[in-house]
C-alpha cells in the first residue's frame, strides 16, 4: 500500500506544482506587461499562455523529479551504457513501429465510426505555423524529456521498485493519457475523447514497457522522441 500512496503523493505533487508554476508565470507576465503599458493578453491559444503552460509543466516535472525519484550517479552510468546495447536499440525500434501503428490504426477506425479525433494541444497549430522550428524542437526534445522523467522515471519506476511493474505500467499509462487530454478540460469529448485516451494510454504502456525491457530511461525518450517527430511532421504537412 505504501508504493501506491507514493505514486498518489507524486501524482499529486506534480499537478500542484504545474498549476503553481502556471500560475506564477501568468502572473508575473501580467505583471511585466502592465508595467510596459501593454493590453495582456491571456486566452489558451496565445503564445504567451502556451510559452506559460509548456515551462511550468516542466519546472513541475522536474521539480517532482528532483524531490521524489532523483537517479544517483551509479544509476546514471548504468543507464548510459544500457542505452549503447543493440538490443536496446532493436527495443526503439519496435516500439516506435508499435505507437505509431496504434495510433494509425485508431485514426483509420475513428475514421470509419465518422469521430472527428481533436486532441486539446491542436491549439498548438497556430504557434506551430508561427514558431515551426521552436516548436518542433520542443515536442522532440524537451516534452519527451520531462515526460520520461515524471512518467516513467517517478511514477512508474516507484511501483517498479516496489516489486509492481504491472500496476504502475497501467496507472502511469492511465495519467499519463488523462493529462494530456484532461476530462472535461480539453477539446475532446465522447467517442472523440476516449480513442485519444487509449491512444495516450497505449503510448504510455509502450515507453514504460521499453524503459523496464532495456534498463534505461534514454530508451523511453528515444522512442517517445522520434513518435513525436512524426507526429509534428504529419502536423507540419497539414497545415
Amino acid at each position: 500500500m505504501g508504493s501506491v500512496a507514493g505514486f498518489a503523493i507524486d501524482l499529486l505533487l506534480s499537478v500542484v506544482l504545474l498549476a503553481a508554476f502556471v500560475m506564477i508565470g501568468g502572473v508575473l507576465w501580467g505583471l511585466l506587461q502592465g508595467l510596459r503599458g501593454v493590453p495582456v493578453e491571456m486566452d489558451a491559444g496565445s503564445d504567451a499562455m502556451i510559452a506559460i503552460t509548456l515551462v511550468g509543466t516542466g519546472l513541475g516535472a522536474l521539480t517532482v523529479y528532483l524531490l521524489r525519484r532523483r537517479a544517483t550517479r551509479e544509476e546514471c552510468a548504468a543507464s548510459w551504457r544500457a542505452l549503447w546495447r543493440k538490443s536496446t536499440w532493436l527495443a526503439i525500434l519496435v516500439a516506435l513501429l508499435a505507437t505509431t501503428g496504434f495510433s494509425m490504426l485508431v485514426g483509420l477506425l475513428a475514421q470509419q465510426l465518422q469521430v472527428e479525433m481533436t486532441p486539446s494541444n491542436l491549439v498548438l497549430s497556430e504557434a506551430v505555423a508561427k514558431h515551426p522550428f521552436l516548436l518542433l524542437i520542443f515536442a522532440v526534445l524537451i516534452a519527451p524529456a520531462y515526460e520520461e522523467l515524471l512518467f516513467r522515471r517517478v511514477l512508474f519506476g516507484r511501483l517498479w521498485a516496489a516489486g509492481r511493474p504491472g500496476l504502475g505500467l497501467a496507472l502511469s499509462s492511465i495519467a499519463f493519457a488523462l493529462v494530456h487530454e484532461p476530462p472535461g478540460l480539453g477539446a475532446s469529448q465522447g467517442w472523440n475523447m476516449l480513442m485519444l485516451w487509449a491512444v495516450y494510454a497505449f503510448m504510455g504502456a509502450v515507453f514504460a514497457a521499453t524503459y523496464r525491457r532495456t534498463g534505461t530511461l534514454w530508451a523511453a525518450f528515444a522512442v517517445h522522441a522520434l513518435n513525436n517527430l512524426v507526429a509534428g511532421t504529419a502536423l507540419f504537412a497539414s497545415l
